[in-house]
């Protein structure tokens, strides 16, 4: 039987649609690596998802490298979460 770990993990994507086809991996990470990863991205206002399951399927994509297609729709409902914060927030700032 395998043993569930109770490390934290993390993957951080990037997407700009002007130089971007799809979401890239930019880093992943467990343990201290993914706390690391979650603190530059609270630094720096980065929505957070908190969502094991994408995490897992994400870990599987080498750094730098595009979401495949296989993970498109998953990843969109994450850009829409994403879009919804930032909406939110400008109406906030107004």
């Amino acid at each position: 039987m395998k043993k569930k770990s109770n490390a934290k993990s993390a993957v951080a994507l990037r997407y700009d649609s002007a130089k971007d086809k799809s979401p890239k991996v930019t880093a992943k990470g467990s343990g201290n690596i993914a706390e690391k990863i979650i603190a530059v991205a609270n630094e720096n206002g980065v929505p957070i998802k908190q969502d094991a399951d994408l995490v897992q399927v994400l870990s599987q994509i080498d750094i730098d490298k595009e979401v495949p297609p296989a993970v498109y729709q998953v990843v969109a409902e994450l850009l829409a979460f994403v879009y919804d914060l930032n909406k939110d927030y400008s109406k906030k700032k107004s």
